[in-house]
């Protein structure tokens, strides 16, 4: 049989399973009504808004000999009805003709099925998230005109998958079906909220969420409608979530609208005073919090009552406070007046012994004029006024205000907003005067200090005024002690600010540092068994360091890792000497490590625990206490170079400071490893170490020898970090949970959907 008779047969079988008979071609299929489409001016041919149960006998197909990129009026403009497409006998559509049948020599079937099998599963429920694998695929576009679908098909695409399954749907003479699919061209109904109301939601979503979230009307098979929101929204510092919101009808819409909107407009208008957080419910929708507290519809309007009421508290305590230090703050000036006309007066005293001493006349002139006996009858003014301490309890007045409003039963927002808004004026206010009572503190605690040493310089001349004699006697000294001045000004000491360690902005240079710490400290002994830790035997490298492990547990291990040799070719099945011993590759052979190039060697743990086909049980063993020595001595000679958090998720266990620890600096990738071992509840320990603390970072030093010394320095394989929890004097900061939605098979849009519970330990180092 020739080969074009093989592809004939092909096309034949293809028909065949379509239900197609290029001769009989059914009236359904010739059947085609004007559409009047409109080719909207600006529209984003990526996002839908819209997705729909659409019946099959509902939706005509056009063909276009374009690409789907291409813009949608080149596409439509260049369109022609399926029919032209299958027609043989005209010569005008001999071309268009032609264009179908390779269409349809390109397209499998097994493709048809899995469009079909998709179908399938998406009349039994629509997906979590909506759209599906093959959204974009289907190009159905929907003429306002006419109340029309249309499949618009480019003839110049690589994909014909949803069209010829639309074909085959359309051909076979069983009841109508309906797909379910996104509609282009359409924007919300409006049906439940307004064009504006979405676009709002998208931003308030994206200030609670850090993520803009894609918001579509989804109509069931039975045309009732639904709004659902799907987006990512943070759940713990920057490892996000998944979540969906559905809003059933137009009551729950509003509802929605209206409670992120006041969440909203009190988180940008107050930031200082409000603040929400987002988590996960039972069913992955998401809920915010704040203080701990869950703000629904339902409790918001009990919520800003207590906050209202709140608020006049504060606002009545901050008066107070005013009032009570308005008083303190003109004690503190009138004492520190005070203050400074007697230092005044001490000052020109002294400055006037100092001008007279350098003269005769001066001398006699000074002795007389602040003799004793002449200043024995002045009464020297002292003003004492006690000093409240910064301890002291503050005295409320309870007293009832005169014009004190009358309470309401509810609050609105604007009302709160303007409440705290006031309350910010007096909290600022009150902070003004705050920090004139510390100046004038100091101020005075400066004068006290001037004053004192004034005093005893003045006291220190009248020692030598007993006679004319005496006096002439001590001002005629080559040295006089000048006037001391007071102490240096004090400045409110102010906690050191310390960097925040960042994983995103901070990893490359810590990376650097470390790496460069490490090959100076460690032997390549130690750098190698450091490496085993990265692997897959930590666990029973624990076991053996705890002694929990029998010699039934090391034979498995060598065994399963015996096994992993050979399916690496590390290891062969025949027993033969191994003439390259620890030279795994040729020396010389360019690697590459992010772009950088380098001649080194990679680690291998079979090689490092010189795993053979002859190595027995004790031998591994011995290997793996070896493993545990060095890892010892490796921690004990490095250090990180800063304050840094750190990261590890567990199952079913509590943090042992007896295991080696590996720890990760991105949470979100500890994470992401840790929802996928399938337990329903984790711990998730955070670790603030400082620095100082004994650790090793993964580092590339880690992860290959550098004999060549090209080892690209940083740390660009790994985000762990082994570190000696023994070593560490923490104490418990806080406890948290949060969830996360998790899917079975992430790749399957229609995998069961499961919720994680995460449970936080945070945990301060104390050097």
């Amino acid at each position: 049989m020739s080969k074009k008779m093989e592809k004939m047969e092909s096309i034949e079988e293809k028909l065949e399973y379509l239900g197609l008979n290029l001769e009989k071609i059914p009236a359904s299929i010739k059947k085609f009504e004007p559409l009047e489409f409109r080719v909207p001016k600006f529209y984003d041919e990526k996002q839908y808004r819209q997705y729909r149960y659409i019946s099959v006998k509902d939706i005509q197909i056009l063909l276009s000999p374009t690409n789907r990129l291409d813009e949608i009026e080149e596409k439509y403009k260049k369109a022609s009805p399926l029919i032209d497409y299958l027609d043989s006998k005209s010569e005008e559509n001999i071309l268009k003709y032609t264009t179908f049948l390779n269409m349809l020599k390109q397209i499998k079937i097994e493709d048809i099925e899995k469009i079909e099998e998709e179908q399938a599963n998406l009349n039994k429920k629509i997906p979590f998230k909506v759209k599906f694998e093959g959204n974009y695929l289907w190009q159905i576009y929907y003429s306002e005109n006419t109340d029309k679908y249309f499949m618009l098909v480019p003839t110049e695409d690589s994909d014909y998958s949803t069209f010829f399954f639309l074909l085959k749907k359309k051909l076979e003479k069983k009841r109508a079906q309906k797909i379910f699919v996104p509609v282009r061209n359409v924007g919300y109904s409006k049906e439940y909220l307004s064009k504006s109301q979405f676009e709002d939601i998208e931003n308030y979503l994206w200030l609670f969420t850090k993520d803009w979230p894609l918001v579509y009307e989804v109509y069931d098979k039975n045309n009732n409608l639904s709004i659902q929101i799907v987006g990512e929204t943070e759940v713990y510092e920057k490892i996000k979530s998944l979540y969906k919101i559905k809003l059933d009808n137009k009551e729950e819409a509003n509802q929605f609208y209206k409670l992120i909107k006041a969440m909203f407009i009190l988180q940008t208008e107050l930031p200082h005073y409000f603040t929400f957080q987002t988590n996960i419910g039972k069913l992955g929708e998401i809920e915010f919090y704040i203080e701990n507290r869950k703000i629904e519809y339902g409790n918001i309007v009990p919520w800003m009552n207590d906050e209202f009421k709140l608020g006049e508290e504060r606002c009545q305590e901050a008066k107070e406070l005013i009032e009570m230090n308005q008083k303190k703050l003109e004690n503190l000036k009138a004492e520190v007046a005070a203050q400074e006309i007697e230092y005044l007066a001490k000052e020109k005293q002294i400055s006037t012994f100092l001008e007279c001493k350098k003269s005769f006349f001066g001398k006699f002139k000074y002795y007389f004029k602040y003799s004793k006996k002449k200043n024995k009858g002045e009464i020297k003014q002292k003003i004492q006024l006690e000093e409240k301490e910064d301890t002291e309890p503050v005295k409320v007045n309870n007293k009832k205000k005169k014009d004190k409003p009358a309470t309401k039963e509810n609050y609105t927002i604007e009302e709160l907003v303007d409440l705290y808004k006031e309350f910010e004026k007096l909290e600022n206010t009150l902070k003004n005067i705050m920090l004139d009572i510390n100046s004038l503190k100091l101020k005075k605690k400066n004068m006290t200090k001037k004053i004192e040493n004034a005093t005893l310089y003045i006291e220190e001349i009248d020692k030598h005024k007993k006679s004319i004699f005496e006096f002439w006697k001590y001002s005629n000294k080559d040295e006089v002690a000048t006037l001391p001045e007071g102490e240096e000004e004090e400045v409110n000491i102010i906690k050191k600010i310390t960097k925040v360690f960042d994983y995103e902005e901070d990893i490359e240079r810590f990376g650097k540092i470390m790496d460069k710490i490490q090959r100076k400290a460690l032997s390549k002994p130690e750098t190698d068994s450091v490496y085993i830790t990265s692997t897959n035997l930590i666990e029973i490298v624990n076991r053996v360091k705890n002694n929990e492990v029998t010699p039934k547990d090391i034979t498995a291990s060598l065994n399963d890792l015996k096994k992993e040799a050979i399916q690496e070719k590390i290891l062969t099945q025949e027993d033969e000497f191994d003439i390259f011993g620890g030279i795994a590759q040729d020396r010389s052979k360019v690697s590459k490590i992010h772009n950088k190039k380098h001649r080194e060697i990679a680690k291998d743990k079979f090689t490092i625990l010189d795993i053979s086909k002859t190595t027995k049980q004790i031998g591994y063993k011995l290997s793996l206490e070896k493993v545990i020595e060095n890892v010892k001595t490796a921690l004990e000679k490095v250090v990180i170079c800063e304050d840094l958090p750190v990261y590890k998720a567990m199952y079913d266990k509590l943090l042992d400071d007896k295991e080696i620890n590996v720890f990760d600096m991105n949470p979100e990738a500890e994470m992401k490893v840790a929802i996928k071992q399938g337990k329903s509840k984790i711990n998730f320990y955070k670790i603030n170490l400082k620095q100082g603390a004994n650790a090793i970072s993964f580092t590339n030093c880690i992860f290959y020898d550098n004999q060549n010394k090209t080892l690209p320095i940083g740390q660009d394989l790994s985000t762990k970090i082994l570190v000696d929890v023994s070593k560490l004097n923490m104490k418990l900061k806080g406890k948290s949970s949060f969830k996360m939605v998790d899917f079975e098979k992430e790749k399957d849009d229609f995998s069961p959907l499961t919720i994680k519970t995460i449970h936080v330990f945070e945990y301060e180092s104390i050097n």
